[in-house]
Parts: structure tokens; sequence; C-alpha cells
């Protein structure tokens, strides 16, 4: 497992470097279907696992994040980026690939706007 998704030894992570890896790990969800429809992509085997891992890795992060960073930056759907990585790290009911698809087409974007525009306020 790798450090940057808080699983390595050691003493425990600030919880701002969560931040930047949401940002990295969304920017490569972004980068892994680039030019991609949805058939494409859910056709791509190794583009769409990768994706899938990713979007899990930012929920995963997002856990790391407390609970009073997450109610002062409301903005960021952080129960449904908790529940969208639940979902698919389980695999409950299959992956609806509508679904993914969307989360990928319309979400991720605005949540890698949101996370940079949180990210440059911490550092303020």
């Amino acid at each position: 497992m790798s450090e940057a998704a808080g699983l390595g030894a050691g003493a425990p992570r600030e919880w701002r470097f969560y931040i930047g890896d949401m940002i990295s790990f969304a920017e490569r969800v972004l980068a892994y279907t680039d030019g991609l429809d949805q058939e494409g992509f859910v056709s791509s085997g190794l583009n769409y696992d990768a994706t899938l891992r990713n979007l899990e890795l930012i929920g995963e992060a997002a856990t790391h994040i407390p609970e009073e960073v997450r109610s002062a930056h409301g903005e960021i759907p952080w129960r449904m980026i908790v529940a969208t990585r639940n979902r698919l790290i389980h695999g409950y009911l299959g992956i609806d690939n509508d679904t993914l698809w969307s989360i990928i087409q319309d979400e991720v974007p605005e949540l890698l706007s949101l996370l940079i525009a949180m990210n440059a306020k911490l550092r303020i």
C-alpha cells in the first residue's frame, strides 16, 4: 500500500496532506479518462481499473479529514465521496457504469476545483 493512501507505517500524517492526495487522485482520474467516451472507458481495461482505484483513494483520503474541517468546508460532498468509495471498494450490487461515468464527467472536475480552492485557502 502506498504512503499516499495513508496506509504506510510511521507517525500519523497531517490531515492537510490528504487534501493534496485527493487533488492528485482526481487529476489522475481525469487524465486516465481524457479523450475517452463511456464505451471506450468501460472497455479500456487498465484505464478503467486505474480510474476506479483512484476514485477509491479519493474516498479513502477523505476519511482522514477531521469532522470539524469537513464541516467548515461544506461545499465539498464529503459523505458522498466516502460513500462512493465504499460502494466501489465493496462492489455493492456491481458497478453501474452509467453512474460511474457521470461521476467521472460531472463530479470529479467540480470536486477537483473545490479541493484546489480549499487547498489554496489552507496555504494562506
